[in-house]
């Protein structure tokens, strides 16, 4: 009888570089992983600091060097956060008014017909926003 192959779990700590510290820590997922075009996504919040960033999985479990996993999050790479627009999921979105990046995790229609995206953000956990809103 052939041995049944347990899957391992996946991890909840990771050492990562903590750029308010500026040396290597302990840091814990956070929320869920999000499936994107460059591979999967998840936040990591450093232990010490609190601080948060975006990790690509599929790179940190690649390989055994965590230095190219976390994932910049700058206003060039990011879209702006705009009601009128739309978004697919895994775009990273800057919201200006909370001066704060989040990643889309998943589209919604709501009750009275408007569509919605639900956003994971690093500050402000996850919020539901407005997307295609008539003008």
């Amino acid at each position: 009888m052939a041995a049944v192959r347990r899957r391992r779990r996946p991890r909840k700590y990771v050492m990562l570089y903590c750029p308010v510290l500026m040396r290597h820590t302990r840091h814990e997922f956070i929320g869920e992983p999000i499936d994107t075009p460059n591979g999967r996504h998840q936040w990591a919040r450093c232990m010490t600091t609190h601080h948060v960033q975006l990790v690509n999985i599929d790179l940190l479990e690649g390989n055994g060097r965590n230095d190219g996993a976390i994932v910049p999050l700058t206003p060039e790479d990011s879209k702006r956060y705009v009601p009128y627009g739309e978004y697919q999921v895994g775009d990273v979105i800057y919201h200006p008014a909370w001066d704060d990046y989040g990643i889309v995790r998943r589209k919604e229609v709501l009750s009275n017909g408007l569509h919605a995206i639900v956003v994971q953000f690093k500050k402000n956990k996850e919020k539901r926003l407005i997307e295609r809103l008539q003008q």
